[in-house]
This record gives C-alpha cells, structure tokens and sequence, in this order.
C-alpha cells in the first residue's frame, strides 16, 4: 500500500473525513492510508466477519470498491476524545439510485481511532445496518420500545 498518501492527521475528524472521502470516490489506496499500521486493526462490515489486520482489511474494501465508490456519508457523530484514543459513534446514510427511485439505508458505525507517531489513524471500524426506518434526530427518544 502506498503510504504516500497517508497525511499526518492532526485530529480523529480528519481521519474520519478522508475516510468517508475515500468511501464516496472509490479510492482504496487513500482509504487505506488512514488505518494504522499494525495486525490487529479491525474491520466489521454490516453481515460481514471480523477481518483483522491490514490485508483483510485491504482485501474487502477492494472486493467492495471494484465497481467504484459508495454513496456513504456520516449523517450523525457522538464524540468520545481522550488523551491518545477517541471513538465515535457514527449514523450513516447510503443513498443508491434504483429503477423505482432513490433508496436509503441506514447503517450505525463505531469508529476507533487511535493517536500514532505518524498522527492519528483508524485502528477499528464496526457497522451494522439500522432500521429501515431514518433514525431519529439527536435527542429523540422513539414511541415504542422493543
């Protein structure tokens, strides 16, 4: 992987919005460049198996880039910041085009990031998918439980 991409990140924000970049463009080498370097980063995909290490990782997003980017942005993200970890706590949208209009689906993503010599990287990545329903709004409690 060409790590000459890879920035020094200066915040988990900037991980995190070249990540969901990388996503929408299809780019792998620039999604890449922002996990860490090491063999136990983690990826859960929605459905998917535990994939560690870099070249698990790098093997399902190829799989999952091949016929270009993902129409995937962060619509919601609670913060947790420490002094050389922070996790977020992301709500995703994915808009696709169908022949019976615009489809969305909602996945709900636990970021971890972690502050390296080289600046901050994604050490793991966990999505499942939400309701088909949009979520609510911060702060929105829904109607019925289970």
């Amino acid at each position: 992987m060409p790590r000459h991409l890879a920035a020094l990140f200066a915040s988990p924000e900037d991980v995190e919005q070249q990540f969901y970049e990388a996503l929408q463009e299809g780019d792998l080498d620039k999604l890449m460049a922002v996990w860490a370097e090491d063999d136990e980063i983690v990826c859960v995909h929605p459905g998917g198996v535990r994939l560690v290490g870099l070249a698990a990782v790098r093997g399902a997003y190829e799989d999952m880039l091949g016929q270009g980017g993902l129409p995937l942005r962060p619509l919601e993200v609670r913060r947790l910041h420490g002094l050389g970890c922070a996790v977020h706590s992301v709500t995703e949208c994915l808009e696709m085009r169908t022949p019976e209009g615009l489809r969305r689906g909602w996945a709900l993503a636990t970021n971890v990031y972690l502050k390296t010599p080289q600046g901050w990287r994604l050490a793991a990545h966990h999505a499942t998918a939400a309701s088909d329903e949009a979520p609510p709004p911060s702060g929105e409690v829904p109607t019925v439980l289970h």
